[in-house]
């Protein structure tokens, strides 16, 4: 209805203008004012006529407008509450169907939940109580350190003030020889010797010149060698070093430390001991009582070493000397064997002999055992044939009682066994065979059978 209206309304004014211009031309063109205005007033009368007419034909539109407005909006309202019933009911049903597959869906995924995280749980479950107990453990075993490193930190300073204590005690060369005496003691005690059967202690000797020396220990060798062994403490620069927080301090102090122990040795070196100890090899050995004392002089100078064995001094800590003497002891227990060894092979030839005069012995018994066995078998057929005869015929004859008869005598059908071992031949033929021939011989035999095996 508002198009209509407004095509009349641009028709209305496209008429008017027209007319307008009509008139304007007219006026242009001189026609008469009267003319003019009368058919203005005219055209002013059809326009407010149509325009009543329009503005009619508006109200009338707009009314029915309004009526078909009121129309659509009752339609609306009952097609609108007619739909929302309907889709209420559908979406009710439809949410219906989807709240119980959704509920189907989540019982089925809170079930394969369930399954998937029940041993996640118990895991979990185990994992806390180990945790538990490993925590419990740690607070034991923190408690347990905490003690011992206590008792550490006691010790530690209970060794410091006996190291201090050492150190000072030590500091006269007396007690350092002392000392250093007593722990080549204890390394040759750990080797398994003996004293005064594997070694001897301040053995004195004297030298050409008539100057006694006394070296710590004499170890003897098997064969009756000898090693000298002489203890040196030299470890005063080494403590001082150790102990001083001044680089240059250290320093100087490990020097010294290294000439005190070149300083033994050209000691050592010049008192040659192996010429003072019949079968004693050309050298002597330099016991260094801590193998850090001797450790860290080689640190400080390698070639030391060296130089000390071109001097026949051989340097050994208790490491070093614990193996030479475990090596000493290994060869006299190989000695021991083959002392022992030669006191087998005499008493096996003592017995050996002694076997042959039995055997000899053992040939004579057979033979007179022989001899006894023919000559009773002879005896037992000679009173068959000549006495148990007449005998039996005094029985027949009834001269003596029927009941004390002669039981039958039988002969001995056995002999001595004969002799088959070789030795008891040579011996009954007065030969000696030895058991090692014998040996030797079995011995050549088994080679020979193994030899035709292997081919």
């Amino acid at each position: 209805m508002e198009i209509s209206v407004v095509f009349v309304l641009v028709v209305g004014a496209v008429l008017l203008g027209v007319a307008i211009g009509y008139l304007w031309r007219i006026v242009r063109d001189g026609q008469g004012r009267r003319e003019a205005d009368h058919e203005l007033a005219r055209l002013r009368a059809e326009l407010q006529s149509t325009r009543r007419e329009t503005e009619l034909q508006v109200r009338a539109a707009r009314e029915e407008q309004e009526a078909a407005a009121r129309r659509f909006s009752v339609l609306a309202g009952d097609a609108l509450a007619k739909n929302n019933e309907q889709f209420l009911s559908l979406a009710e049903q439809r949410l219906s169907r989807t709240t119980a597959r959704n509920d189907d869906a989540l019982a089925q995924r809170e079930q394969a939940f369930r399954t998937l995280l029940d041993p996640i749980g118990k895991s979990l479950e185990q994992v806390r109580a180990e945790v538990a107990e490993q925590e419990k453990q740690r607070i034991e075993f923190d408690s347990r350190l905490g003690e011992k490193m206590r008792g550490l930190a006691d010790a530690s300073r209970e060794l410091s003030k006996g190291t201090s204590d050492l150190v000072t005690a030590l500091r006269s060369s007396q007690q350092r020889g002392a000392w250093g005496e007593l722990q080549l003691q204890r390394v040759v005690e750990a080797a398994g010797m003996m004293e005064q059967v594997d070694f001897d202690v301040q053995v004195q000797a004297t030298t050409s010149d008539g100057e006694a020396l006394r070296p710590d220990m004499v170890v003897h060798l098997a064969g009756g060698k000898t090693i000298v062994v002489d203890s040196k403490v030299a470890f005063l620069g080494y403590l001082e070093a150790q102990q001083s927080d001044d680089p240059a301090r250290r320093e100087e102090r490990m020097e010294a430390h290294v000439r005190h122990v070149r300083k033994h040795v050209d000691d050592l070196a010049s008192k040659r001991y192996w010429d003072l100890f019949d079968n004693a090899p050309e050298f002597v050995v330099m016991f260094v009582p801590a193998e850090a004392f001797l450790s860290a002089a080689l640190d400080r100078d390698p070639s030391l070493m060296e130089e000390a064995a071109r001097k026949n001094v051989i340097l050994a800590s208790p490491t070093t000397l614990l193996a030479l003497l475990r090596t000493v002891a290994y060869s006299w227990r190989q000695q021991a064997l083959a002392d022992n060894a030669q006191q087998v092979l005499r008493v096996g030839k003592e017995l050996h002999s002694r076997l042959v005069t039995m055997t000899g012995h053992v040939t004579k018994m057979g033979r007179a055992l022989e001899s006894s066995t023919k000559a009773y078998n002879s005896m037992i057929g000679s009173l068959e044939r000549n006495v148990l005869t007449s005998a039996r015929r005094m029985v027949e004859l009834q001269v003596v009682d029927p009941k004390e008869s002669i039981e039958e005598l039988e002969g001995i059908d056995e002999t001595p066994r004969p002799i088959t071992k070789p030795e008891l031949i040579a011996a009954e033929e007065g030969d000696v065979v030895a058991i090692d021939d014998q040996e030797r011989d079995a011995d050549e035999t088994t080679g020979t059978r193994s030899a035709a095996n292997d081919r």
